[in-house]
């Protein structure tokens, strides 16, 4: 018969780390030929194969091995969903202990319509282990952890307490995509398929899932948070700086693919170390959208750009722009609607002006309008900064700003 879900396991030299996961995927409440396994590996030349074929009786799996030329998780991941027979794919990572129900929650959790399924992840907490899990884990299987840790507050995933406050349902926020993680989510196969599954030009630690839940996001998908369809993250060793830098690194890659004001938000704010100040930040963001919508800063613009010798990049440009801007400009600004008035064929990006997509002296001068007064207070450091990078000469005159 027809699998009703694929899990699709990447991995790369950690043949231990993967009997633990193995292990746990034989004991579902599921019936087993309901379910597949797929593991997919990312080139491993330890003993791998060997552990897989040790669960060819226990379960119903398949393997996969793809050359070693780098990290290649996502492509592990397309990989292992092209092999798939199931409709339905969960991603589980390599060493996340699935709990006794995963298999079924995630079946059962597309029945309806299309959804990009997250798992609970206890004891995820890279910066933060979970005392005593590391130990446990050993010697207990992952329902007899849940049943001993459950009501520490240590186990609970890193996730639990921006997700707590809209009780778990991730689509009362500006970013649910923020919380795609590839450690334990599903998906119909039709819909991973229709967006292209995972970019596989992410080829270091991270972003790669919450980059795929924005796609599935913007293609129409519901974002559901699944407290049934839990797991368990047992602590390993982990260079938790190097994770950190590499996040940051991909997050600015998604940011240059993809360029708009939320994407602006969550970079800027991982760049600060809190990527979850991005969803107040958009707040702020969506009223000050409404409240400067009638601002006009022609005569901004007019005035400091009229002896500017050379083209200008206008932050915060609105809709009215003088005939007088030089040819070559770049105007910006964070109201699609405006932006998609504002006259003359200068290029115009939908930014706020955090990060700017124009290189170093790209142009003679920037003007920054009051038209960014609003978002002053927490960004303006970091406009200021973009300003100075990209223009080779910053208006001499700054409007008052936001206090």
């Amino acid at each position: 018969m027809t699998p009703r879900i694929s899990v699709v396991i990447p991995t790369y030299n950690r043949a231990e780390l993967l009997r633990r996961t193995l292990d746990s995927l034989t004991d579902q409440t599921l019936p087993p030929d309901h379910y597949e396994v797929i593991v997919s590996d990312d080139g491993s030349d330890d003993h791998t194969a060997d552990i897989v074929t040790t669960y060819q009786d226990r379960l119903r799996l398949h393997y996969h091995h793809q050359p070693d030329l780098g990290r290649r998780v996502a492509h592990a991941r397309n990989a292992g969903a092209r092999l798939a027979t199931a409709p339905v794919l969960a991603f589980l990572d390599c060493g996340t202990l699935a709990g006794p129900d995963f298999t079924r929650a995630h079946a059962d959790a597309h029945t309806g319509h299309p959804t990009l399924n997250l798992g609970y992840v206890h004891g995820y907490r890279p910066w933060d282990p979970t005392p005593g899990l590391a130990e446990a884990i050993t010697t207990r299987t992952p329902k007899q952890v849940h049943q001993d840790f459950q009501d520490h507050p240590g186990f609970r995933d890193i996730r639990h307490e921006p997700l707590a406050a809209v009780d778990f349902h991730p689509d009362r926020l500006a970013f649910p995509w923020l919380f795609a993680w590839g450690m334990n989510l599903s998906l119909r196969a039709t819909d991973l398929h229709a967006v292209g599954g995972f970019d596989e030009r992410f080829v270091t630690w991270g972003t790669e899932d919450i980059e795929l839940g924005y796609r599935l996001h913007r293609h129409g998908l519901a974002t559901h948070f699944d407290l049934t369809a839990w797991a368990v993250e047992p602590p390993h060793d982990r260079d938790t700086g190097e994770m950190l830098a590499s996040a940051k690194r991909t997050m600015r890659q998604f940011l240059d693919k993809t360029h708009e004001p939320g994407v602006e938000l969550v970079w800027a704010s991982l760049e600060r170390d809190d990527p979850l100040i991005a969803e107040a930040e958009h707040r702020t963001l969506t009223t000050w959208t409404e409240q400067a919508r009638d601002l006009d800063v022609r005569a901004e613009i007019d005035r400091h750009t009229a002896d500017a010798g050379g083209p200008v990049c206008v932050i915060g440009c609105g809709a009215d722009i003088p005939d007088t801007l030089p040819d070559g400009s770049v105007l910006i600004d964070f109201d699609a609607e405006l932006l998609a008035k504002a006259d003359g064929a200068h290029a115009r990006h939908h930014a706020i002006g955090l990060q700017i997509p124009l290189p170093d002296n790209a142009v003679e001068r920037v003007v920054v309008t009051s038209r960014l007064d609003g978002m002053w207070r927490m960004w303006g450091d970091v406009i200021t900064a973009e300003a100075t990078r990209i223009g080779r000469e910053v208006p001499r005159t700054v409007p008052q700003r936001y206090t």
